[in-house]
């Protein structure tokens, strides 16, 4: 289920520059760029995987993470396949590396049909990178506003700026990947950090519901310096910005060790003193994946792994305790 591409640029004989996303592919006719997930055909880009879900499942909202928003709630959650970053240690690699043999296709009003079935209060786009999967993305959003379903991205972050603000229209809370603050990783990874730093502040700015998550994999992006410099960006964002900490596990061509917990405590004390909420992800439950009202110490929402309380927060989102306002949607 091919569809004609929205962002490109026509070079000389018949040569395509996509311009969804920084890597700003050049496609010769019959190739595909680094996503593999568009291809020009004869002299015309075509998104490959319109349509093409890969992973259909109703999610916790905290899976995704998002933690301040709905808590508590399940999201129908759909991924396709392709990515524009090359991460070798990428835990959904069957999807991301290739396309599956195995693809049911929708048209957008099947899935938004299919989460109204199942009584979702929204559709999260996740699994893969959503970015790839531009054109279906769009035309299933802007339906789905209309009938009050609420569209969520989980994503790496990296795309232009002009597609970024189309999108934006439509979207209502983005879990943004930003995957540390060593741009020599981010090299390796085939991307620049700049790009992810501008959807972030460009999502913010959209008054888009954000959370990121840092995935922290030993000898990598586990330096303390590192991750006082991320949270000290992130504050002059907002300080309020959640941020999830989250622990590597051994996937695809990485075979380090789980990053071992002392670490993970070590950068989560480093970010809490300068955000309001960090929370620790992959681990058994902590209190580190507790919401605590950042001026009274009240516990706010209690979390069990999936098992989620809403303990003192009014319905307003303020603490109950001190009557602080929490950046949170109920």
């Amino acid at each position: 289920m091919m569809k004609p591409a929205i962002y490109f640029n026509e070079l000389d004989d018949d040569v395509l520059q996509c311009m969804l996303c920084p890597n700003k592919c050049v496609i010769k006719p019959g190739q595909v760029g680094i996503c593999k997930a568009r291809k020009n055909i004869k002299g015309m880009m075509y998104s490959l995987n319109y349509g093409e879900l890969t992973s259909i499942a109703m999610d916790p909202i905290e899976k995704k993470p998002l933690y301040h928003y709905y808590p508590g709630s399940e999201i129908l959650s759909v991924g396709s396949w392709g990515c524009n970053l090359q991460c070798d240690f990428c835990q959904n690699w069957e999807i991301s590396k290739q396309r599956p043999k195995t693809i049911n296709r929708v048209i957008p009003d099947q899935l938004i049909e299919i989460a109204k079935s199942r009584e979702s209060f929204g559709l999260a786009f996740t699994y893969n990178e959503p970015t790839v999967f531009f054109e279906f993305i769009l035309d299933t959003a802007r339906n789905a506003i209309r009938e009050g379903i609420e569209i969520v991205l989980v994503t790496n972050g990296y795309i232009e700026e002009e597609p970024l603000g189309l999108l934006v229209q439509s979207v209502n809370a983005m879990n943004i990947d930003l995957k540390g603050w060593n741009s020599e990783l981010y090299r390796k990874l085939g991307g620049e950090k700049k790009y992810v730093m501008k959807t972030i502040e460009k999502a913010l700015e959209a008054g888009i519901h954000v959370e990121l998550t840092t995935l922290v994999i030993p000898g990598e992006n586990d330096s303390t310096e590192d991750m006082a410099e991320e949270v000290r960006w992130i504050s002059s964002l907002s300080p309020d910005v959640p941020l999830h900490i989250t622990r590597y596990y051994p996937a695809y061509k990485y075979d380090k060790p789980a990053t071992p917990l002392e670490t993970l405590t070590r950068l989560w004390e480093i970010a809490r003193e300068q955000l309001n909420y960090v929370y620790l992800g992959n681990i058994p439950a902590t209190n580190e994946s507790n919401t605590y009202c950042p001026s009274c110490g009240a516990l706010l929402i209690e979390r069990s792994g999936y098992s989620i309380e809403v303990k003192n927060l009014d319905e307003e989102g303020r603490c109950s305790k001190c009557g602080k306002e929490i950046p949170v949607i109920l």
